[in-house]
């Protein structure tokens, strides 16, 4: 099974799949730290500061032919990250598709108001953010669009409204 766990920034992507990996046992593939190494190892042009629309465009089909090799050898994997696109189905035929299952986290803007301290605190929890200038309109706007574009797409949102509460089942 190939779970993926996509979503706006500081959602808990990585914390949830932490989570998972440490529950289920399956490995989980970080996106940010594939991308920083092939930006690292000089495989790309692009850098940590390009827009996300360009990183998913050269990301996700690689991403997408590692996730095909695990199903094809019936490897469990957790790819989070949010270069996920909304419209993932599109690039996995019919052999694929019922081996991949996908949560995308998305905050609403009461919850980023309420809660915009904690969110900086734990940013950290798993990962180190070198340069973390997230604002509150910036995650607001960055968890509308997330939203706006899962819902065109018909994709499964957990919606973190009043609380941070993610299953791990």
């Amino acid at each position: 099974m190939i779970i993926l766990i996509a979503g706006a920034s500081h959602t808990g992507k990585t914390k949830l799949a932490q989570s998972l990996l440490e529950k289920h046992k399956f490995p989980y593939l970080s996106i940010d730290h594939f991308k920083m190494g092939l930006i690292r190892s000089g495989h790309t042009e692009l850098t940590p500061e390009s827009n996300d629309e360009e990183l998913t465009a050269y990301l996700w089909p690689i991403i997408c032919e590692i996730i095909k090799t695990a199903i094809e050898n019936k490897q469990n994997l957790i790819v989070e990250g949010c270069y996920i696109p909304c419209d993932w189905q599109k690039d996995f035929g019919n052999r694929y598709l019922p081996e991949i299952k996908s949560i995308f986290l998305v905050m609403t803007e009461r919850y980023i108001r309420s809660h915009f301290d904690s969110i900086k605190k734990y940013a950290t929890v798993i990962e180190n953010r070198v340069e973390d200038d997230c604002t509150p309109e910036l995650l607001i706007a960055d968890n509308q669009k997330v939203l706006e574009q899962c819902e065109a797409n018909r994709q499964k949102v957990l919606l973190i409204d009043r609380e941070y509460k993610v299953e791990t089942e």
